[in-house]
């Protein structure tokens, strides 16, 4: 496993959140991938190993993308949101995570 190069406590933090939006629904119907909200500063190789030790499954490929906060404006002030980093993890074939199913 790949879990072995970094450290688990680094692996415990990469991961935020997945992601559950009808978009990330449909891109895990269509593509079989799933969507995680990951630390900014994760790289692949990282995101990789998080997945398969935290869900126990294997991946096949992981595409990330940055995403730049919007712009908001209160009164005369401009301001924006933070920027976020999402990864969208394929699994291999006849794997699958089920986020509705109660932890154990």
């Amino acid at each position: 496993m790949s879990a072995l190069k970094f450290s688990e406590e680094r692996l415990m933090k990469v991961l935020v959140a997945p992601v559950i939006s009808e978009k990330a629904t449909m891109v895990a119907e269509k593509n079989e991938q799933i969507v995680f909200r990951v630390t900014p500063d994760a790289t692949k190789p990282e995101i990789k190993a998080a997945v398969e030790l935290l869900f126990k499954v294997e991946v096949a490929s992981v595409q990330t993308v940055n995403r730049e906060g919007k712009q908001k404006r209160a009164g005369q002030h401009m301001g924006r949101r933070n920027h976020t980093k999402r990864a969208f993890v394929c699994l291999k074939p006849g794997q699958e995570i089920n986020f509705t199913e109660e932890a154990k």
